[in-house]
């Protein structure tokens, strides 16, 4: 190429001109072979990749990881899922996350689903959100992306006001991704207690469920364990072992009868997932989806103004004769069924869910078979919890009262049986939903009180013919009151048997009560069903409004 120079003065930034040189012809060649462009995939043949991908996600890591799983008596998550949802009604979502952790060889192993299923399906019919942890991935260990999977699915129950299910079967935090494990059950935590009271939210523990990973389900409104295969605790046997020198196996520190009889934390305990899964399906027709609904109403052909002829023989008029609680609740629901809470635990008072005429109750009754039916730590922090779950879910509520009062003790004194009490209290006087008592036989002092008396709010107040309302049993007051009147007696027992008689007649008559507006009718036994029945009807529409204020601040 040549390059001439030349002045432009027209412009004076061109400075030089180029001049094209003499084409040259290149010499001929053959032309070059056509590139061989990839087939692209049809979309029956992605179709297909994608179903037998899908295939793969759905049946497990391996063959023999599902082995292991069954030969601990223990189902893998999607089975679970299959025994809880209506048949073929489950969707899945988001069955391709993997984790994006490095180190420790995780960069090597991203299975999908990063151990857990989460999705929705139906329950006889309704809409039910649900995840459930597949231990046979990681041992079902809580990661980021596991967790940001657990966070979307209660998102979605939220806003959808329909119920979650949690079923627990992991070995807690991934320990290889460190910090960002415990920040997703900060997150669980945090939508746990957000949906309080708002959808209701049920644990099954159907594997390990240890550390921080029992604060989910402690903080949800129901807990089911399975007996021989679930645990629960903050920290292992070998931790126990290290700390205190303590020996002790899994399930002797935090199996299902240790939970459901010992803590508390179980309300509810089965033999195998197949039935506990059953029970769960049932406990879910007697709630509402969310907060803002009724319970669902049920048809019964059993007529709502039987008469409960049978109870003037079950219940002794002796007040001090014991008797089963539960065969009253059996007599006046609905075909005899109900579904007890927290069976085992804190015996001396019974919660069931129940129905009558076709809608579902809460009934909360003193266990004259169990410590007399006295109030203690326990049995107030039982009925104080089904007593808020039920408000929170508009389930109206029954209170069967016969109770002699407060256990005494030093060991209840110093553990704080008075604000345990108050818990149940505070749970009775904070409660809106339609609420009636009825007072079967003794009602002694503040227990009487607390269990849902006039005084603190209940709609209608009812009595049998035998009841003791007073502030302690006659035997003791008579010896309060008349105390220097019988030390000076010639006859102190006779004096004492005339005192006791006069006390029992002026102060402890079925009537006096009544008498005095703190009870609304004396009632015959037998129309216990009709009249509880026709009370919650009236009711239904009830509408109290608390005061306006952030929250209450209830006795801990």
């Amino acid at each position: 190429m040549s390059i001439v120079e030349e002045r432009n003065s027209a412009h004076p930034l061109h400075a030089f001109t180029v001049v094209a040189p003499t084409r040259i012809p290149a010499p001929r060649s053959a032309p070059a072979p056509a590139q061989q462009q990839p087939r692209v995939p049809t979309l029956r043949e992605r179709t297909a990749e994608l179903a037998g991908l899908r295939e793969r996600v759905s049946s497990g890591p391996s063959p023999e990881a599902t082995e292991a799983q069954h030969a601990k008596g223990k189902l893998t998550a999607r089975e679970r899922l299959e025994l809880l949802f209506d048949e073929g009604t489950f969707t899945e979502v988001e069955p391709w996350r993997r984790h994006r952790a490095t180190g420790f060889g995780l960069e090597a192993k991203r299975p999908y689903t990063d151990g857990v299923v989460i999705g929705w399906g139906l329950v006889d019919g309704r809409r039910v959100f649900a995840y459930a942890h597949d231990f046979r991935i990681f041992g079902g260990a809580l990661g980021e992306a596991h967790a940001q999977k657990i966070h979307k699915i209660m998102d979605l129950a939220e806003a959808a006001g329909a119920p979650l299910i949690g079923l627990c079967d992991g070995a807690g935090a991934r320990i290889q991704e460190g910090v960002t494990a415990l920040a997703g059950y900060g997150g669980i935590f945090q939508r746990n207690v957000r949906n309080s009271g708002v959808i209701p939210q049920i644990s099954v523990i159907t594997g390990p469920c240890a550390g921080g990973a029992a604060y989910s389900p402690a903080l949800t409104d129901f807990v089911f364990m399975v007996r021989g295969t679930s645990q629960m605790f903050i920290t292992g046997p070998d931790v126990v072992q290290a700390v205190t020198g303590e020996k002790i196996t899994h399930d002797g520190l935090g199996g299902a009868d240790v939970h459901a009889a010992t803590s508390g934390v179980a309300a509810f305990v089965h033999d195998d997932e197949e039935s506990c899964l059953a029970d769960v399906r049932y406990l879910l027709s007697l709630l509402p989806s969310n907060n803002r609904e009724l319970p669902p109403t049920t048809p019964t052909d059993d007529p709502a103004d039987r008469r409960c002829d049978a109870l003037l023989d079950l219940v002794p008029a002796d007040p001090n004769q014991a008797y089963d609680m539960r065969r009253v609740i059996e007599e006046i629901a609905d075909d005899g069924e109900y579904f007890e809470v927290h069976e085992r635990w804190a015996t001396n008072v019974v919660c069931v869910l129940t129905r009558l005429g076709g809608e579902v109750v809460g009934v909360v009754a003193n266990q004259p078979s169990s410590l007399a039916g006295v109030l203690d730590i326990h049995s107030s922090e039982k009925a104080a919890r089904f007593v808020q779950m039920c408000d929170a879910f508009n389930v109206p509520l029954v209170t069967l009262v016969d109770v002699p009062g407060f256990l005494p003790g030093i060991d209840q004194e110093h553990g704080g049986v008075i604000r345990h009490g108050a818990k149940l209290l505070y749970a009775y006087c904070n409660a809106t939903v339609p609420r009636v008592s009825v007072v079967l036989r003794k009602a002694y002092g503040g227990a009487y009180i607390v269990m849902d008396s006039r005084s603190i709010g209940t709609d209608l107040a009812l009595a049998w013919p035998v009841n003791e309302i007073a502030v302690m049993g006659a035997e003791g007051a008579a010896n309060v009151v008349f105390r220097r009147e019988i030390a000076a007696s010639d006859d102190p027992a006779r004096t004492r048997a005339e005192r006791l008689a006069e006390y029992r007649r002026e102060l402890m008559h079925p009537y006096y009560a009544a008498e005095r507006g703190l009870v609304d009718d004396v009632i015959d036994p037998a129309d216990t069903r009709t009249r509880l029945i026709d009370a919650l009807t009236a009711l239904r529409a009830k509408h109290a409004p608390l005061p306006s204020r952030k929250h209450g601040n209830q006795p801990q």
